[in-house]
């Protein structure tokens, strides 16, 4: 190739380099083992407004092929220039989902989680972010030879060779790739040109085009508009993109005049403009794809055969359906408002819920405004049959959250803490059953005369935002006979070697301080979980109440409609129970 560290002439270094007047236009973006044929492509865009549900939409088509026996691969590509969705905002952006490999990833991936059963990783998100910090590293190291870096081939080059890596990885019979955003944004203009290209080296046989719309239902017309639809999907079609398939998506069950009004205007068969109306519950859309032979036709476009694998689905949907009792539980804390901040967290008490026969309301119980004084924590939880105090980061809310907690502990109210309620848990117990007045953690408090949550002394050695966090899955090891490894035993996350170890994601900072254990210990505080071989805390349990559990893990980003997190599980039969 060129040498680049022997010489600062910068002659030399253009010397080794290229002349040819095409240098670059050749751009590989096929990885070493990939071939062309055996991973068949879908792509899923949207059109109107964004919030259209693709990610529910892409992960109940990745589960209708798995029940035809297929492996499915999927792909989120976002257009934010952050690397990850690490730190966006949860009012912005929803939660910010952890995969165990330490990923911190948009909301969609855990759907794709929960829906098609298997953990996923980096491989499976794509950012702008991404894309330009792969682009410099290549241009840095010189790999394209001395050409300009340009849109085309470069750009839509990286995310094709992206698109075929994780397929590769995935060994996928199906890849899905869910475009973020809205046909039209500027931010995402490179993704939907690399799709145009996908299909064409590829071969039209072997991608599928799925474009999802939102059909205006104007209250004072009392009929449903297609105007909107049409446009943004003519707008798809101007990028090069002729979608083989429109889904529907709307308020209620979109009628079957305007589905053939869409066909018509956009030149698509029968069969190929779905209905994807609100639901009950996002676990019902698979079965209503179904109904309209949805991933039947995406098979019989590539040639590949209709087969039919048990699932187990519709026991879910059956457990769903015949719920016979109802219970509140609390949620008390400050990204309140849109559901998506804590959407893991609905799912997980839905899924615990659901297999135990009921049906479980979310109360948002604001901990900034018990802080102030707005509202009545005691009449806030008199009226719900348990309290979960969820993730989070800074000192807003914080103390409302104790409060709630002092009140749970008191009154025997089930009790689940994650992640920032372990801590909050360990601070109220320390000032009201141990006499430490001023316990704090110096998150919120840098100089607490009483640290009982701190950082550990390595984590000061370590720069960077995220950089001292604890992410992704990691092993704990449980006491034996506790609570909570009477919930995990026989668990999907209990270690199946004989020893008393699960795994669970983490994403958090600060640790309960190892210098005050004892002293919760000594007032009846029990430590049921640490991190094997190191000293610190993971799991904190009261046994004589009903269920008073504090995680420093997120338990709802491993549950699933099909396997509900065991503690999730405990906590609502404890609120059955309690109601």
């Amino acid at each position: 190739m060129y040498n680049m560290g022997k010489s600062n002439d910068k002659r030399d270094f253009l010397s080794g380099l290229s002349t040819s007047s095409d240098s670059g236009d050749i751009y590989s973006t096929k990885p070493e083992g990939y071939r062309s044929g055996l991973t068949k492509y879908i792509v899923i865009t949207g059109s109107v407004m964004s919030g259209l549900g693709k990610g529910i939409f892409s992960a109940s088509l990745a589960c209708l092929l798995q029940n035809h026996g297929y492996t499915c691969n999927l792909i989120k590509m976002d257009g934010y220039f952050n690397e990850d969705a690490g730190t966006l905002s949860p009012y912005r952006h929803g939660e910010v989902f952890v995969l165990d490999d330490g990923t911190e990833c948009d909301m969609d991936i855990g759907t794709y989680e929960r829906f098609s059963n298997q953990d996923l990783s980096q491989h499976n998100i794509f950012t702008n972010g991404r894309l330009i910090k792969r682009i410099n590293n290549l241009e840095r190291e010189g790999h394209f030879q001395g050409g300009d870096v340009q849109f085309y081939p470069h750009v839509t080059g990286e995310i094709l060779k992206f698109v075929r890596e994780s397929s590769l990885h995935y060994h996928a019979d199906f890849t899905l790739v869910e475009i973020g955003g809205t046909v039209g944004d500027e931010e995402n203009r490179s993704y939907i040109n690399a799709m145009s290209e996908l299909a064409y080296e590829e071969g039209s046989g072997n991608v599928f085009f799925i474009n999802l719309v939102w059909i205006i239902e104007a209250s004072h017309l009392n009929e449903q508009k297609t105007k909107a639809a049409q446009h943004g999907t003519q707008m798809l079609m101007q990028s090069g993109i002729n979608p083989n398939m429109i889904v529907c998506r709307a308020e209620r069950q979109v009628q079957k005049k305007v589905l053939d009004k869409l066909g018509q205007r956009l030149r698509l068969k029968s069969g190929f403009v779905v209905d994807c109306h609100n639901l009950a519950t996002i676990y019902q859309a698979p079965d209503l794809l179904k109904q309209q032979h949805v991933e039947e036709r995406v098979l019989e476009h590539f040639s590949m055969e209709v087969k039919t694998v048990n699932s187990g689905w519709e026991r879910y949907l059956g457990l769903y359906l015949h719920r016979s009792r109802s219970i509140k539980i609390g949620l008390t804390g400050k990204y309140l408002g849109p559901r998506d901040t804590y959407a893991s967290i609905h799912n997980a008490i839905e899924h615990a819920a659901t297999s135990l026969g009921a049906t479980a309301e979310i109360v948002d119980i604001p901990t900034d405004d018990i802080e102030v004084g707005k509202i009545d924590a005691e009449e806030q939880i008199a009226d719900v049959a348990g309290i979960i105090v969820p993730g989070g980061f800074g000192k807003r809310g914080a103390e409302g959250k104790i409060t709630c907690i002092n009140y749970a502990r008191e009154k025997a109210v089930p009790y689940l803490g994650l992640c920032y309620g372990f801590q909050m848990a360990a601070i109220e117990f320390a000032r009201s059953e141990c006499g430490l007045k001023y316990a704090d953690t110096t998150e919120n408090q840098p100089n607490a005369d009483v640290p009982v949550i701190c950082l550990l002394p390595q984590q000061y050695e370590i720069e960077g935002i995220g950089g001292n966090m604890r992410l992704g899955g990691m092993d704990i090891e449980l006491m034996k006979d506790s609570c909570a490894y009477k919930l995990y035993n026989g668990s999907r996350l209990l270690k199946s070697d004989g020893r008393n170890i699960i795994r669970e994601r983490f994403r958090h900072r600060y640790e309960l301080n190892p210098e005050y254990r004892k002293v919760l210990e000594d007032g009846g505080l029990v430590f049921s979980g640490w991190a094997p071989n190191q000293p610190i805390m993971q799991v904190l349990e009261l046994p004589e109440h009903p269920f008073f559990i504090g995680v420093q893990y997120h338990p709802e980003f491993t549950s699933r409609p099909l396997y509900p997190n065991p503690l999730f599980y405990g906590f609502v039969k404890a609120c059955l129970e309690a109601s």
